[in-house]
């Protein structure tokens, strides 16, 4: 067994991007965003899907827009382009699975 610890640190920072566990088919990230901050267009070369713990994100995969909250939960495959805006104060967990 392993506690991750992904304590909030926006009280002492802005955007937060951590890898928080690298095993051998995944790897875990932790992503905080205050309200209006955004990560660039980008891709995966591996699976991904992003859960929300608390917010709301505003993700444009290939060109289509959509908020991924607490109540859903978005699956990329690899090399979908993407992009990230936070509508509210926002900590996202990301897990890529490696092939």
């Amino acid at each position: 067994m392993n506690v991750i610890d992904t304590k909030n640190q926006l009280t002492e920072k802005k955007k937060h991007i951590e890898k928080v566990a690298d095993v051998d088919n995944a790897i875990l990230m932790n992503i905080q965003l205050r309200a209006g901050e955004e990560v660039a267009e980008h891709d995966a070369n591996k699976e991904v899907f992003i859960i929300v713990r608390k917010g709301k994100v505003r993700f444009t995969v290939e060109g289509e827009a959509i908020d991924v909250t607490p109540d859903n939960v978005l699956h990329m495959v690899p090399l979908e382009r993407h992009s990230l805006h936070a509508v509210e104060d926002s900590d996202v967990l990301v897990i890529q699975v490696k092939p």
